[in-house]
């Protein structure tokens, strides 16, 4: 949907996108944007939570490893 704004004769050019702005935000298409790029597939309960003691398993090992002073 093309939000469409007109400049009357006598106004700014802050105003115009001022109301550009809020009809934007209005309809909603910027939110639809904003979704689409942070959408993730379902998955399970379960395998959320294998792959989280995963990463959690891999960040204590690489501290570690800095601690030591390995790679």
């Amino acid at each position: 949907m093309v939000q469409v704004t007109r400049k009357d004769e006598r106004e700014a050019n802050e105003n115009i996108i001022r109301r550009f702005n809020r009809k934007v935000l209005q309809s909603g298409v910027l939110a639809e944007a904003k979704a689409s790029l942070r959408f993730e597939k379902p998955i399970s309960k379960t395998e959320r939570r294998v792959k989280a003691i995963i990463r959690k398993e891999r960040k204590a090992d690489k501290l570690q490893k800095a601690r030591l002073g390995l790679r």
